[in-house]
């Protein structure tokens, strides 16, 4: 009798054991899962704030993610209601690197945005309202047209001494767009921006692919409006030999590569590897050069990034407008010039009416050496970087537009009103 009640008692005592066990071993995964899911997720707030008193949509608000370790999707709600984001790998090391969105505010408002990263699953899929592609002509298939090929990729490098680089890419190189814009740059040593004007406010390129058939002419749709030859066209970055531009060669070898797709931004690039550039007459050293080129849904203005492998203080460079035939010219002298003109966007005068076209080139001012007098292909500036990175804007029109702008007057006031707001950019807080 003894015995069993010691046995019994043993037993209890261990199931009592067991039990106690138990309950740590749950409190303990309980602890890891709510660990687990806090390092999963992370909440981050921001406030956008617009100090001028006019309205502004779409302006960009940009989230570094290097403080907040490996995000794979992302929510972003304003007012309770989710808006769009995208996520972006710059260095295309398949970790995302950046998030953005865009933010619409009234005269003087302030908004707050709740951002929820996640490090699981995969980014939320919004609507398109930019677009950017690359393609090669497709010579397996006779019958695709102009503005239906489909050799598409995502990134090509020529050497320095490929023999006919431009050639190289349907519609001669990158293209991309925002609704109410469209540009392709050359894959050569000129690495001009060249210009597609639109009717309507809408994605075109997927559809024409800088080639518009007479029937898609006749819906509506846009097509190139600017013969750039070897100049500047819109804003492109040059060398400066200490009196005139210098085209972007002898490279060792050059690169167009398309960044990101959107659906809020689209980010293009091209790396010039072994550039000769010209520090001044008869004196040149060999660089690394990437310009980088992001086009906001919403923009007609396009921004341009130069970054560099070395200081490149004591170099000069140079960018501009092209000198549009009989064009009327515009500077404040603080780094804004721009032009409005009228001429044949290509030398076929009997396919091609005479287009309208506003361009601008907005430069920092301490980049600004010197603003260098118009000549017949030409409006210039000679620009200083500053170290290894500077950053300016360029910004277009075509009279064609139905929402747009049709005379210099119109042009110009809209350029003093666009210096005013990137002066004045929207004031974002995270924490």
């Amino acid at each position: 009798m003894a015995f069993s009640f010691i046995c019994v008692k043993f037993a209890t005592y261990n199931a009592y054991i067991i039990i106690k066990y138990m309950r740590k071993l749950i409190c303990l995964f309980l602890l890891a899962t709510t660990c687990l899911s806090m390092s999963a997720q992370r909440t981050v707030k921001v406030s956008v704030t617009n100090p001028l008193n006019i309205v502004r949509s779409n302006q960009p608000v940009v989230i570094s993610l290097a403080p907040y370790g490996e995000v794979r999707s992302a929510l972003v709600t304003t007012d309770g209601k989710e808006i769009p984001y995208q996520l972006d790998d710059l260095d295309q090391d398949e970790s995302f690197d950046e998030l953005c969105f865009l933010a619409d505010l009234g005269k003087k408002e302030q908004k707050q945005y709740t951002v929820t990263l996640l490090a699981t699953g995969e980014p939320r899929s919004y609507p398109a309202r930019v677009f950017t592609e690359m393609t090669l002509r497709n010579t397996s298939d006779k019958k695709l047209t102009k503005n239906n090929q489909n050799n598409f990729i995502e990134s090509i490098t020529a050497r320095g001494d490929a023999a006919d680089s431009y050639h190289m890419q349907h519609h001669h190189g990158v293209a991309f767009e925002s609704e109410l814009n469209a540009i392709r740059i050359y894959f050569d040593e000129r690495q001009t921006l060249d210009l597609y004007g639109k009717f309507h406010k809408r994605l075109e390129l997927q559809a024409t692919q800088f080639y518009t058939s007479d029937e898609q002419k006749a819906q509506g749709y846009g097509d190139d409006v600017l013969w750039v030859g070897k100049t500047f066209g819109l804003g492109a970055f040059r060398g400066w030999d200490g009196t005139k531009p210098t085209l972007v060669q002898p490279v060792r070898s050059r690169t167009q590569r398309i960044i990101s797709y959107g659906p809020l931004r689209t980010i293009v690039e091209l790396v010039d590897r072994g550039w000769q550039a010209p520090i001044a007459k008869n004196n040149s050293q060999l660089i690394n050069m990437t310009v980088r080129y992001t086009q906001y849904a919403g923009h007609r203005d396009t921004d341009v990034d130069v970054f560099f492998n070395k200081d490149v203080s004591n170099f000069r460079f140079s960018t501009g407008v092209i000198n549009v035939k009989g064009s009327e010219e515009f500077s404040d002298k603080r780094g804004l010039r721009a032009c409005w003109g009228t001429d044949y966007p290509a030398s076929d005068t009997t396919k091609w009416k005479r287009e309208t076209v506003g361009l601008a080139v907005l430069v920092p001012q301490k980049n600004v050496v010197s603003e260098e007098p118009a000549n017949k292909d030409n409006y210039a500036y000679v620009i200083q970087v500053q170290g290894k990175h500077m950053a300016y804007k360029v910004n277009y029109t075509s009279a064609n537009e139905t929402f747009g702008y049709h005379s210099a007057r119109e042009w110009f006031d809209h350029l003093k009103a666009w210096r005013k707001e990137v002066d004045n950019p929207v004031k974002i807080r995270i924490w």
